[in-house]
Order: structure tokens, then sequence, then C-alpha cells
């Protein structure tokens, strides 16, 4: 049995809905269902049981799954960039992650779990996810530093070299719709056009940015499951990987991709960014992906594919969230 935490979340109910394409379905999930919808991310997916995360642990904490767990994908966290309550997101993601490395360490399990690029704070120190520069790291915000704290942790006792730490950069595509102001840009964008027929962006408040032209790595949820599914089923792929796309592309482009997929012409409109956050903005990110590609050498989709496909094939139809199909060798 593999456990998927966070398996309601976004990357989650990928993760879940990546293993039922292979055919697996004995997977436990386990999550906090609190007043978000998320529980509809499960709907249409395969997995044998559900557990709260509290019930998990103390289960685990009892031998309970001693035998029966062959690894856990572990992406349950608050990964709220605004979350100001430090001391909730040390426990819920830094406490809680080592409780589930330590566990799997001493049993042999697999362990793979998210990290985040919000590790790299400005950029300023660059995106690269070789081990020898990660104490020098310095997030921005709360969610970051519980993320960093734990890489760093897992490096000094020695972990890196047995399980896997993914750095997910700007991941965006079906079962985000929970998410509420984390969701993506094109997904907010998708919104915007649909009701008032235009999208408004940022501005710049720096003189080496155009308005539009802040560029992030943007990488389709399809790919970051595929990628994180070859790092967990490759036991060799420790360490910390980036999953991006190692292209760095501007929100411009970004929104204009949603309205070529709506049949629109594009109606952009740019508005100040709230000073609260203009300390704290990441004006470029690119993920490095040299060591990813090693383990999981295709290229992915393009940023308009991506968009197209998530537009067209999600947002558009009645039923927007992954559905389990088997492979398409299994049909009859």
């Amino acid at each position: 049995m593999i456990v998927v935490t966070g398996g309601a979340g976004f990357i989650g109910s990928g993760l879940v809905w990546g293993l039922n394409q292979r055919n697996i379905k004995d997977i436990l999930v386990v999550d906090e269902l609190d007043k978000t919808e998320k529980w509809k991310n499960l709907l249409n997916l395969q997995f044998s049981d559900y557990l709260d995360k509290d019930d998990f642990l103390e289960l685990i904490k009892k031998g309970e799954f001693d035998k029966t767990v062959e690894g856990i994908l572990h992406m349950g966290a608050c990964s709220s960039t605004t979350e100001t309550d430090t001391r909730y997101l040390m426990e819920n993601n830094y406490e809680y992650s080592k409780r589930l490395a330590m566990w799997c360490d001493d049993r042999k399990k697999r362990f793979v779990y998210a990290s985040s690029a919000a590790t790299y704070g400005d950029g300023s120190n660059g995106f690269s996810d070789e081990h020898k520069g990660l104490e020098g790291l310095r997030p921005l915000n709360g969610y970051g530093f519980s993320k960093y704290l734990f890489d760093v942790w897992a490096r000094h006792n020695k972990l890196l070299k047995k399980i896997a730490g993914l750095k997910y950069f700007n991941v965006f595509g079906p079962n985000e719709y929970h998410k509420d102001d984390m969701r993506s840009v094109v997904h907010k964008a998708f919104g915007q056009i649909q009701t008032e027929g235009k999208v408004r962006l940022f501005r710049s408040h720096r003189p080496d940015y155009e308005d539009g032209q802040q560029k992030r790595d943007f990488v389709y949820v399809r790919d970051a499951v595929a990628a994180t599914l070859a790092i967990y089923e490759n036991k060799k792929a420790n360490g910390i990987f980036n999953i991006g796309t190692g292209k760095a592309r501007s929100f411009y482009d970004l929104v204009t991709a949603v309205f070529v997929a709506m049949e629109k012409e594009p109606q952009i409109e740019f508005i100040d960014m709230p000073e609260a956050i203009r300390d704290k903005y990441q004006y470029f990110t690119q993920a490095e992906v040299e060591k990813l590609r090693a383990v999981w050498p295709k290229e992915g989709h393009s940023l308009e594919d991506a968009v197209a496909d998530y537009v067209r094939n999600y947002l558009l139809k009645d039923d927007p969230y992954l559905n389990q199909q088997p492979p398409a060798e299994t049909v009859l």
C-alpha cells in the first residue's frame, strides 16, 4: 500500500490519479477534510482507504502500518504563502514531515516529500537544487521557511541520501479549485474572463521589469505528477530535486494563453501590487532541472499546450476534476 498524505489536495489528488493510471488502487489517502470542498478531488479516484492526519499519526505510532505500507508520498502541508501563524506552520509542515521521515527511515520505506520553490526566496542565491547551497537560502515567508527548515534538517541527519525532496515551482491545473487565493493565475484569469471579459495583473514596481513581465517557472500538474512518480519509483533517485520546466515565462504570456484557449481577444489591465506583499514578491523563478532530467528526461507540456488542455478539457467542462481511467492498454 502507498500512502499519499495531503491526498485530497491539489498535487496529492493528482498523485492518486497518476497511480490509478498505473492501475494502482491500493492507496491510503491521508488528509484533513476541513470546511473546504477539496473532498471533491477524490470523487473520481480509486483508493483503498481514507484517514484523518491525526488518526494516521496515532496508528503509525502503534505500528499499525509497519508491514502493509511500502512508502509515503508526503504532500500534506499548509501551502499558503500568506499564512502568518508560524507555530502552526512549524507543527503542520516541519514536525509532521520529521515524524514521517523518521518512521520511513526506521522501517526502510520509500519517502518522497514536497519541499517548495518558496525556499529560494527572492532568487538572489539562484535556483540550484544542489545540496551545497542549501543552508544559504533565505525564504521570504513562513511557509517557505518551514519547508527550508525540513530540507536542512534532512541534510544534517544524512537522510537526503535515502529520501527525495521535491521543490515544486508554480504548479497549475485540475483539482486546485479549493485553494482560494492560492489558486493559480490560470484559474483566476479564467474566472475573470468569464465574468468581466478581462484579466487584471500586477504592475511591476521594479524598473528592470515591465508590467506583466514578471516571470515564473509554470509547470502543469500532469507533468509534476509524472516527475514525482518517476522519482518515487526510482529508489536511487534521492536528495533534492526541482520540479519545474527550466523555462521562465511571463504572466503576460500565461494569461494570453488563457484568452487563446477560450478563443477570445486578450484584454489585460494592470493594477498596483498591494504594499503588504511588495517586499516579498518574487519577480523571477526558473528551476535548474539537470538533476530532474536525469531521472525524468521528458520535456513535458509547453505553457500554451498545458493552458489549452486545462481550459478546454477541464475548466470548460461540467466535471472539471481529474478522472480515473484505466491505462489505454487495458481498455476492452
